[in-house]
């Protein structure tokens, strides 16, 4: 029997936890179960990383918690700080932004969606914009723009919305190290101005210690929690951080917390 569920709630019901999952397993066609049981909170405005090997089930956990997709079992909860605001926004791992139209549409879809105003969306899109530094490129389109550029564009659609959660699926997997190591600053520092619960699947170690509060590392498939690391280190975090002995100490931690995911697997 399907006992799955997934709901909202009032930011009190939750009492300062953004996302739980309780008993979330989910099983694919062919019966193949990719996820759980699995048990975790995420507090309202934090950040936290899931990290794991490839399979893990990473990704379907942040598709539950957006409602793209059902739990087989178990319960999804989400809270909402206010009813008529959208609770989640999400970034894939790839920009998925429309060629023929302009930044500025492309930011601007979510609230087209919504049937929000045009005076109030123009006003939205535009801070958006200004928030990834993208403000002077509103006219350009997805050609004219860099890999991290049409990424930035894909985080201001995902913030248009105000939304309470941010869900990110390897956003920066793709990127150059360079781009990358700017993108993770950038978003730290919206996190810290914004104070968005932030939900972020990454396959590195590097980053998930660089970016977050916590790091969980999930298990090869099914997927479960096999540890849960908080990175305790003062804010704001900048390049003296990522080169420190403290880094590097997490990072280990982190590397042998996630060694047992891949022992036994082939290297291919």
């Amino acid at each position: 029997m399907n006992n799955a569920a997934a709901s909202s709630a009032a930011g009190s019901d939750l009492r300062g936890v953004a996302v739980a999952l309780r008993g979330v397993t989910k099983t694919f066609e062919r019966g193949l179960m990719a996820l759980g049981p699995l048990d975790l909170d995420v507090g309202a405005g934090d950040f936290v990383s899931l990290l794991g090997p490839s399979g893990c089930g990473k990704s379907t956990v942040l598709r539950l918690i957006a409602g793209l997709s059902m739990p087989s079992t178990g319960e999804v909860k989400v809270s909402r700080q206010d009813e008529g605001r959208h609770a989640i926004g999400f970034v894939f791992q790839e920009p998925t932004l429309m060629p023929w139209t302009s930044v500025r549409e492309n930011v601007r879809l979510p609230l087209r969606l919504a049937h929000v105003g045009k005076a109030d969306a123009d006003a939205r899109v535009a801070e958006a914009l200004m928030r990834v530094g993208l403000a002077e490129f509103a006219d350009a389109y997805p050609r004219e723009l860099s890999g991290g550029m049409k990424m930035r564009v894909s985080l201001a659609r995902a913030l248009v919305t105000d939304p309470d959660i941010l869900l990110m699926d390897e956003p920066f997997a793709a990127l150059d190290e360079i781009t990358r190591f700017r993108l993770n600053d950038d978003l730290l520092s919206l996190w810290r101005n914004l104070r968005k619960t932030v939900l972020f699947v990454t396959h590195s170690v590097f980053e998930s210690v660089y970016l977050s509060q916590r790091v969980v590392v999930m298990t090869a498939r099914p997927g479960r929690i096999g540890a849960d690391i908080r990175i305790d280190v003062d804010e704001p975090r900048d390049e003296a951080f990522r080169t420190s002995v403290g880094y590097a100490e997490y990072c280990r931690r982190v590397s042998a917390a996630l060694a047992p995911s891949y022992s036994g697997r082939s290297a291919l």
